[in-house]
């Protein structure tokens, strides 16, 4: 098997970038930035492909990035991420030894207060339990993502019109197509803290956002994981908002949704 990294970065210099990253496979790196282009250079040995596009939006990057793939391991990753020497042969070795698997997800370093998940043991990961995971912590096999025809929504995610959900609806639409997702405990990398790009507080877009995510993902029962979601993150996201107000910009998104359906 050989495997490829496929990098989402804005404004950034490709050129310097598989070093920070520590980059030890091939790459294709989409850089949404001012300008359009391609490149491509050497990076120990391995070869770097850099396309730059002047659109924004995280699904459209990661789309672009997969239709430029041509290996058969991917591993998603982003510009503030930086590989541990060997993350190769750790990815290579969880596909070998999970014949049946078509995405595997890893354990990456992060800020504590960034920190959605930490595998502490190989399981499954299923419909219960796939909304913690980021993009940039998985690995697929790019013939099963060919075959079950999945993509990145546009509609979600930094750069796009709702703020941020492009993850979990890549790992729903997976699981509905019947592929087989795990999670491993093996830490392949870290994340380098930054300024979200589009987190600015727990105000009305973020929970009407929110509430739009919930409608693509839940269907008749968005507004019932709204409730769970809002009470289980009461102490961290509604210190300045009363519950049901954030409940109504949540059922506020969720209408919209239904009318986007």
């Amino acid at each position: 098997m050989d495997m490829q990294v496929l990098v989402a970065a804005v404004d950034k210099d490709v050129d310097a970038l598989a070093g920070q990253m520590n980059l030890e496979t091939e790459a294709v790196i989409v850089n949404q930035c001012d300008s359009f282009g391609y490149r491509e250079y050497l990076h120990k040995g391995k070869r770097i492909r850099c396309f730059s596009m002047k659109e924004r939006g995280v699904g459209l990057n990661r789309n672009t990035a997969l239709m430029h793939a041509g290996r058969e391991i991917l591993l998603f990753s982003d510009e503030d991420i930086v590989l541990y020497p060997g993350y190769h042969r750790t990815v290579l070795k969880a596909f070998e030894e999970n014949p049946d698997a078509d995405i595997i997800t890893f354990n990456f370093k992060v800020d504590p207060t960034r920190a959605t998940y930490y595998n502490k043991k190989k399981r499954r990961i299923r419909w219960y339990n796939y909304g913690r995971y980021p993009t940039y912590a998985a690995a697929a096999r790019r013939e099963s993502l060919l075959k079950a025809n999945v993509s990145f929504s546009l509609l979600f995610g930094g750069g796009a019109r709702y703020s941020n959900g492009e993850d979990s609806l890549f790992f729903h639409d997976c699981l509905k197509k019947g592929l087989h997702l795990y999670a491993r405990p093996e830490e392949i990398g870290q994340e380098v803290y930054r300024e979200s790009t589009w987190f600015k507080g727990y105000n009305q877009k973020f929970f009407v956002d929110r509430g739009v995510l919930y409608h693509y993902l839940y269907g008749f029962m968005a507004g019932l994981f709204s409730l769970r979601f809002l009470y289980a993150h009461r102490g961290g996201m509604l210190k300045e908002i009363p519950f049901g107000r954030a409940y109504g910009w949540m059922k506020q998104g969720i209408r919209e949704g239904k009318r986007r359906s």
